[in-house]
């Protein structure tokens, strides 16, 4: 087999070619730049064994080495993944004190022939790929949203606490277009009332504010909220913040819908299971086939229970491992909620395990175990979800 080792960079890439039976260096090692002139240069000494079997592989080093992943697979060639690690051990399995972008470009095509320590790439693949850059980017973004608001509110409880006692929705489209222009009690205090009312004015459908600028007006006169300029640059700054990151949220949810139903998962037949979630889940676990069995996929979400044993003694209760991914095991737990609440065969284990003396987390992540043995079936099986192969 010819083995095509490239080395990654961030600028520039090394590549080398050895035909793997003999040991020959078909190609020494050469520079190619990470551009298009580059990947042109790369295909024109590569091009030749296209037809021939051959490998090229890389190290799976994030992002840098996505374009030229993309642009090899679009050329026709098989591509693999190594893991960083298993690179680096081999360097000192060979006494290669500093890393050197020619020798590991060899390194690299010498790992080819050992099948335990790459994976194929395939087109699916990047598109799971780019579906989990989408949901991680969402919960990231959902999560730095969650902690603004609570900082919006700690601003607000300084400068205008009593203002959420009053009868409208926080983050509301009326509240925060209102506190944009009067963040502060003592504004509004002394602001003429017409004014106010036009501030509370919104447009598009949707039910009235119940709030007044009379009833705003009364309970800032009477507010021990602190005159402070700082407090409410950070409320008004903040509101900005958030209502550009709620249209952001708003269209990468509509992206991450638009390629579920593209992909027309068997994972969303499951009751309870969004396209946020179900998306978020299958981008993480990735391609199912990796995967011999369910237990395998529960150790890979961090489910399963951690094992202490020293001499005689073995541990009893202990914690799951919590490896892997920290966004699959969160959209897990947060689709077991909602599993458990539409499906009465995960509500009735759920029930059993807290009837033999389980706490509600503890019962939850058995929960989130069966979830992931009937999501294995369904995957490797390519069926919908049907309660009645459960009991």
């Amino acid at each position: 087999m010819i083995s095509i080792g490239i080395d990654v960079g961030k600028f520039k890439h090394c590549a080398a070619v050895l035909d793997d039976k003999t040991g020959e260096v078909l190609n020494k090692p050469f520079f190619f730049t990470n551009d298009e002139e580059g990947f042109g240069q790369l295909y024109s000494r590569v091009k030749f064994y296209i037809h021939r079997k051959h490998a090229i592989g890389m190290e799976d080093t994030g992002h840098y080495m996505s374009n030229l992943t993309d642009f090899l697979l679009e050329k026709g060639f098989i591509v693999k993944h190594i893991n960083p690690r298993i690179t680096c051990m081999r360097r000192k399995e060979l006494g290669i004190s500093a890393k050197n972008d020619r020798k590991d470009s060899l390194l690299i095509a010498g790992l080819l022939s050992e099948k335990q320590f790459w994976r194929t790439v395939s087109k699916h693949k990047l598109q799971m790929d780019r579906i989990k850059e989408m949901t991680r980017l969402y919960h990231q973004l959902q999560e730095t949203q969650n902690e603004d608001m609570n900082r919006l509110q700690r601003a607000l409880d300084i400068v205008f606490p009593e203002v959420n006692t009053l009868p409208w929705t926080r983050y509301s489209k009326a509240y925060m277009q209102f506190l944009s222009v009067y963040p502060s009690a003592s504004l509004i205090a002394k602001e003429d009332i017409r004014n106010l009312r036009k501030a509370l004015k919104t447009e598009g459908r949707g039910r009235p504010c119940a709030v007044t600028a009379e009833k705003i007006r009364d309970l800032a006169k009477r507010s021990v909220g602190d005159d402070n300029i700082g407090a409410e640059l950070e409320v008004r700054s903040l509101i900005a913040i958030i209502n550009t990151r709620e249209e952001q949220i708003k269209i990468l949810k509509k992206k991450i819908e638009e390629s579920a139903r593209q992909l027309n998962s068997p994972i969303l037949s499951i009751p309870g299971i969004s396209y946020i979630t179900g998306m978020t889940i299958l981008a993480e676990i990735g391609d199912i086939a990796n995967f011999k069995e369910a237990a395998k996929l529960i150790s890979f979400a961090g489910m399963d229970p951690l094992v202490y044993q020293s001499g005689k003694y073995d541990a009893a209760h202990m914690p799951i491992s919590k490896h892997g991914s920290r966004y699959l095991r969160k959209a897990l737990y947060q689709a077991v909620f909602t599993v458990c609440r539409y499906c009465p065969v995960f509500q009735d284990y759920y029930t059993k395990k807290i009837n033999q003396g389980k706490n509600h987390r503890c019962a939850q992540g058995h929960c989130v175990r069966k979830l992931l043995r009937v999501i294995y079936k369904l995957l490797s099986e390519n069926i919908s979800y049907s309660a009645d192969q459960l009991h």
